[in-house]
């Protein structure tokens, strides 16, 4: 902890299980322990349309993104700096809540704006030069914008659903939840290495790190409520290009088994094969689909449509969990990315195969592709293997205090108000694992 004589405000609860991904608010706690509402309140009035953008003052949603890692050696005192900040605004009285039941969006005028307005200022999103009115002007859609970028949403600049649900989180929930984020990080006493990999499972993205800067980062695709991606600590010690997929017992007996009942055909279209534990082909409808499922093993053959595509990653670990490509490329477009049975699809995997293959003589990003194309099954052993952890955490801050909240897609803060987006979650189809 970055101040032991802090560690009274810490929550202590239980924590379920070790945890750990990008975003934020640049708050000062300072700033607003002295800044009386009033002051905001009687700012000078904005909201003409004809108002110039003022990029100093509406900080911009693009000073979001940073090369810090969730994971950096300042993270503890980074969310520990959070707290502080987020203790003087709940000691302030927190921040309005916005009551509208319309979209509020630029262009528009009306009360619940002026709301819209104290609400940004006290978050540090929009700059209280841009002072107190009705009128949702282009400061206002930049800030709308910028909280959108901390808390992992669409950044469309208007304060939709889940926009208006993440605003209307109490300020002292989110402190509850960066105290119960610091107990995670702060649990995290392994060395990370030079490099690694890091998957935030509620932020669902993923974060190559290299020399505490972050290399690469990628959208990612985890495990839904049903079937959630486990929290896990491994070493990545195989890529395997043009992969088969073999289906895991439990997509066998709650997806296969029904699917083939509806649809006898459906192992042939989808180009998997059943395997006895001899290695030999067995014939599907030689198997009882109404009954149970056979102990047999279900594999997909490479191809374009194998569940994996183009590149499974592999790492030590009990629950079969692995990274991997996919078919379904659109799903990295949705608001929501809690579509999985446990695995993790990774968007730009060759990006990161390549980085993770760097030191592994003569697979370079040439060979990567031309292998690719050919369609053969290759595994490959990476020379230096590479620390990777799957972890969970819903708030941290970067050392620019740019605070960033994830919904509590799994419900393990404690708090209902903070799995906002539980709703969203859908059964996916069969081979999405």
């Amino acid at each position: 902890m970055a101040d032991n004589d802090r560690s009274s405000f810490l929550s202590r609860r239980t924590f379920l299980t070790s945890a750990a991904a990008l975003g934020g608010a640049a708050v000062s706690g300072a700033a607003f322990g002295q800044v009386a509402m009033d002051d905001v309140i009687n700012a000078p009035r904005r909201g003409n349309w004809d108002d110039q953008f003022d990029a100093k003052a509406s900080r911009t949603a693009a000073a979001i993104t940073t090369r810090n890692p969730i994971f950096g050696p300042g993270a503890s005192a980074n969310i520990q700096q959070a707290i502080y900040d987020y203790e003087s605004i709940v000691a302030n009285g927190g921040w309005p809540k916005v009551e509208t039941s319309v979209k509020l969006k630029i262009g528009m005028s009306d009360p619940a704006i002026a709301q819209l307005r104290k609400r940004l200022m006290i978050s540090g999103d929009l700059a209280q030069s841009a002072g107190i009115s009705n009128e949702y002007d282009s400061l206002v859609e930049e800030g709308v914008k910028r909280f959108q970028a901390r808390h992992g949403l669409p950044l469309d600049g208007v304060i939709g659903k889940y926009t208006l649900d993440a605003v209307n989180v109490p300020a002292d929930t989110r402190l509850m939840q960066l105290r119960t984020n610091l107990e995670r990080v702060n649990a995290i006493t392994t060395d990370l290495g030079q490099r690694y990999v890091m998957v935030n499972i509620p932020a669902a993205y993923i974060e190559a790190v290299e020399d505490n800067r972050v290399a690469q980062r990628h959208t990612a695709i985890v495990g839904r409520i049903s079937r959630p991606t486990p929290i896990l600590d491994s070493k990545i010690y195989n890529v395997t290009l043009n992969p088969y997929w073999t289906a895991p017992r439990s997509i066998v007996e709650k997806d296969i088994m029904p699917l083939m009942r509806k649809n006898p055909k459906y192992l042939a279209d989808n180009k998997i094969r059943l395997f006895d534990n001899k290695g030999q082909e067995v014939d599907p409808s030689t198997i009882d689909w109404n009954g149970e499922a056979p102990k047999l093993m279900f594999r997909q053959d490479p191809g374009p449509i194998n569940a994996m595509a183009s590149t499974k990653i592999n790492f030590h670990n009990e629950h079969a969990t692995y990274m991997h490509d996919t078919p379904s490329q659109g799903l990295f477009n949705k608001l929501s990315r809690f579509e999985s049975s446990g695995c993790v699809r990774c968007q730009n995997v060759r990006d990161l195969t390549t980085w993770i293959l760097r030191d592994t003589a003569g697979w370079d990003r040439a060979r990567i592709e031309a292998t690719i194309k050919t369609g053969v099954n290759t595994p490959i052993q990476v020379a230096n293997e590479i620390p990777i952890y799957f972890k969970y955490v819903t708030a941290w801050s970067a050392k620019d205090r740019i605070v960033q909240f994830r919904d509590d897609i799994y419900q393990m803060d404690g708090a209902q108000e903070l799995a906002l987006q539980t709703g969203l979650n859908q059964e996916p189809a069969v081979a999405n694992n």
